[in-house]
């Protein structure tokens, strides 16, 4: 037996529109520096709702999944990769440089 959100989720997957409160987040503004005084000071985080939360978590892995699966994502592209990141991928840069330098 599905459970509710189980079905809700089907239902949003065969249509591709989900419940109401989906399209609303709270939003709560975050300092990230300059003077507190001024609004420009502050990023807002947008804190969606438990089971919009669950449902892009779903989303998201069916889509890293097809991904991977179908070699859209090279392994080079370390941005793309889970467990990589920019970083990974300019010190593999400069490995290889430094090696064709030898």
């Amino acid at each position: 037996m599905l459970g509710p959100l189980s079905i809700t989720y089907q239902r949003f997957w065969d249509s591709g529109e989900g419940p109401a409160d989906w399209k609303l987040a709270n939003v709560l503004p975050i300092y990230k520096k300059g003077v507190k005084e001024h609004s420009g000071s502050y990023s807002p985080i947008s804190i969606p709702s438990a089971s919009r939360k669950i449902m892009l978590n779903i989303k998201l892995g069916t889509a890293e999944r097809h991904l991977k699966k179908n070699t859209v994502i090279r392994h080079s592209q370390h941005g793309f990769n889970k467990g990589e990141s920019c970083l990974t991928k300019m010190i593999s840069l400069c490995d290889k440089v430094i090696c064709l330098g030898n």
